[in-house]
């Protein structure tokens, strides 16, 4: 008998189809329909165990009795296949609950879309494996190729509802953005901090009407800290050939995550230089983290020097690549969700560099999913280590008289909105002007970054100075009051 022909296959990939499968857009709606619409098609397959190769074409194949017989009545599958179903939903159910409340591994609940996924990739996958039972081996490949399938849908659906990652690039934490030239530095003592920007600065003509933005490299020479990639917004302001001194504002994103997610701030960023002359903060948006699936918590570790490298190599950077004020004034930190934390942190121990603080739903204080396992893996079981690093004891040592403070957060999300309301109270109680903002229908997703730079740029660009208080862009006088 002999054996089914093997033919040579060899694939190449040019270095411009990896670049365009990076930059696939991996939550719009055509791609993620198919990946539904093809697990729902294995699914039935799998269910009613429908022959792969009609019979009177597979008997009369010389190597068909190599394919083994499936021996099963369709009643007695179905009732199997709606088992494993069941099994696999009660499995991922139990998982979940031991991750979320007995270990407490994430740190918060998770949504219900989010669960749902997860379940329902438990059930596909035990679907699959039963039918690797008795089966042929044509089955036995469909099965394996269909449990990678509803594994890749589940993740696909969980990534679209939070709608932080939207390539393929950024879901593998794969750089697929162009590394930005910086404009050429106008020497010190050229461009003087004076008046506020927006009465003194005429935008040139030709001036472009959008920023550009992409990665830059920081060297982490003081901390030796390894960061991926910043993520850098430059205004239109920024990239004339006489820029002004602009203020800046230093960012990082949640966990798990990474600087590039900082895109989704582009639009509001655009609209509001549009309306402003040109005039926006430089937005440098870093990695606190190194690595997506890492927390070294913002703190001097063993696990990174995350703090000396924001705070030093991070503040050298700017000061020395980019034409940005000296002002304390003109300077924020801020971030989302883990970086939220850590920008109320470093905000609250610097308030020599950074004069206001951009908190977008942040978290309370330093978390690695449990607070046992921050504890043990973040300061080596030592509770006064841990306590000192906590925002709140952090404010309670100072008195601030001329820090700004935005706290943003989503209507739908009561967990962060929670800590945003405790750390708003901490930071007025310490001195600082403090504005909180809740956004209705925003949750603790990509919305949370879009709604945080809406209501925070203009209430930091008025602290700037580029717009007057309550100029073109500023969120209103109802929530323009200080808390």
């Amino acid at each position: 008998m002999n054996p089914l022909p093997v033919l040579p296959v060899r694939v190449e990939l040019q270095e411009g189809d990896v670049e365009q499968l990076l930059a696939l857009n991996i939550v719009h709606k055509s791609i993620l329909y198919a990946f539904y619409a093809g697990s729902l098609f294995a699914i039935a397959f799998l269910v009613l165990r429908t022959k792969l190769i009609p019979q009177p074409v597979l008997a009369a194949m010389p190597w068909s009795a190599r394919i083994a017989p499936e021996r099963f009545s369709r009643r007695a599958w179905i009732i199997m296949a709606g088992s494993a179903l069941a099994t696999g939903a009660v499995i991922g159910g139990v998982t979940l609950f031991v991750c979320e409340v007995v270990l407490d591994v994430f740190g918060e609940r998770l949504d219900v879309d989010t669960r749902a996924w997860a379940i329902a990739a438990f059930s596909g996958v035990c679907l699959a494996i039963v039918n690797l039972w008795r089966a042929s081996w044509l089955r036995r490949i469909a099965a394996v190729l269909s449990a990678v399938l509803f594994l890749a849908t589940a993740a696909l659906g969980i990534n679209a509802g939070y709608g932080l990652n939207t390539t393929l690039g950024e879901l593998l934490d794969i750089s697929n953005y162009r590394h930005l030239t910086l404009p050429k530095l106008i020497p010190k003592g050229v461009r003087r901090d004076s008046e506020a920007l927006w009465k003194t600065w005429r935008a040139p003509a030709g001036m472009r009407s959008q920023g550009d933005s992409g990665l830059v490299t920081i060297p982490a020479s003081a901390s030796g800290f390894k960061a991926r990639d910043a993520f850098l917004y430059l205004p239109p302001a920024a990239l004339v050939a006489e820029p002004p001194n602009l203020p800046v504002l230093i960012m990082m994103m949640g966990q798990p995550g990474g600087p590039q997610q900082a895109k989704l701030a582009v639009p509001q960023l655009d609209a509001y230089a549009q309306a402003h002359h040109g005039l926006a903060p430089i937005v440098l948006t870093v990695d606190q983290l190194g690595d997506p699936y890492k927390n070294p918590l913002c703190i001097d570790s063993a696990r990174g020097r995350v703090y000396t490298y924001v705070t030093s190599d991070v503040v050298n950077f700017v000061r020395s690549r980019l034409n940005v004020s000296s002002d304390r004034k003109q300077w924020a930190v801020g971030g989302y969700s883990n970086g939220g934390e850590c920008s109320l942190a470093f905000g609250a121990k610097r308030p020599d560099l950074f004069g206001s603080i951009l908190d977008m739903s942040g978290e309370i204080e330093p978390r690695d999913g449990s607070v046992v396992n921050t504890l043990r893996a973040g300061f080596g079981g030592n509770q006064r280590k841990f306590d000192a690093e906590k925002p709140a004891n952090i404010l309670r040592k100072h008195h601030y008289r001329d820090e700004v403070a935005v706290f943003t957060s989503g209507g739908l999300d009561k967990y962060y909105t929670k800590d945003a309301n405790t750390a708003a109270a901490d930071a007025r109680a310490v001195g600082m002007t403090v504005y909180r903002m809740i956004g209705a229908g925003v949750d603790h997703r990509s919305s949370a970054i879009v709604f945080g730079a809406q209501v925070g740029l203009p209430l930091l660009g008025d602290r700037f100075g580029l717009s007057p208080v309550g100029g073109p862009g500023s969120p209103g006088p109802l929530i323009r009051k200080p808390v």
